[in-house]
């Protein structure tokens, strides 16, 4: 059985991901942003080993929470299912002068990804709408363009992608993969979306634990268990490579 760690899994999706993991008879830990929130989450899956908090805007948080993890001992598999959505009306800039959806969405899977245990599979939460994300890594973090929740969040998603593959691509020895669990109606997608919210969390679990050939596979992005196609940009290794620089300068963290 293998131990798992799910970031930003005190409800939806990453919280669902952790409930099957554990009737799977797997080790779960989970994060929450908030004691509050935490214990809202040991509530509602009191079979989960533990629950990390911290709010994963920040890069003390994010190094807090890697340090947390790594106290634990080396995790199998580690979901970065931690976001925010594509609603958020107004650039937020964190206290370390960084847009806080970008933060939150790129550079805390990065970090913790650079910080935690090596562990033998990563799985990178993205969505469809990467598909329209900006290829050019031209103003990051939206100081200088007008805000527009939809794009930033996009390009978010497609940063996403990039650091799967990049990561895919460094570190062979890991199984590195991205996918999109659809539009469905969590919190963060909305009572109107369309897809279907009880496929939504399979996939994650699936690239975590799965032993089926389909799961065991690197640098590939997914949709309900099956491979799907994905913005060519993300596929170019001196984006990934730009990418991951840009998360090495902002954070001061390299990733080996």
């Amino acid at each position: 059985m293998a131990n798992v760690f799910i970031t930003g899994s005190s409800d939806g999706l990453g919280l669902m991901a952790g409930r099957l993991l554990t009737e799977q008879g797997h080790g779960v830990v989970l994060h929450a942003r908030s004691e509050a929130r935490a214990e809202e989450t040991r509530v509602a899956l009191p079979q989960a080993e533990a629950v990390l908090v911290g709010d994963l805007s920040t890069l003390a948080a994010m190094r807090d929470v890697a340090d947390q993890a790594n106290k634990r001992g080396r995790f199998d598999a580690v979901i970065h299912n931690v976001g925010l959505g594509y609603r958020e009306p107004r650039r937020v800039e964190t206290v370390d002068g960084l847009s806080q959806l970008w933060a939150v969405n790129v550079l805390a899977p990065y970090v913790l990804t650079a910080l935690m245990q090596k562990p033998d599979r990563l799985v990178y939460l993205s969505s469809g709408m990467h598909t329209g994300g900006d290829p050019s890594l031209d103003d990051l973090q939206w100081s200088r363009r007008p805000w527009n929740g939809s794009q930033a969040y996009a390009d978010t998603k497609l940063h996403d992608v990039l650091l799967a593959f990049g990561v895919a691509r460094r570190w062979p020895d890991v199984l590195s993969n991205a996918l999109t669990p659809g539009w469905v109606p969590t919190r963060m997608g909305g009572p109107g979306a369309p897809d279907d919210l009880n496929q939504a969390h399979l996939t994650q679990a699936w690239l975590a634990v799965s032993d089926d050939p389909g799961a065991r596979v690197t640098g590939r992005y997914f949709y309900h268990q099956r491979p799907r196609d994905v913005n060519p940009a993300a596929q170019d290794p001196e984006l990934q490579d730009r990418l991951l620089g840009h998360c090495r300068d902002l954070s001061g963290i390299a990733l080996a």
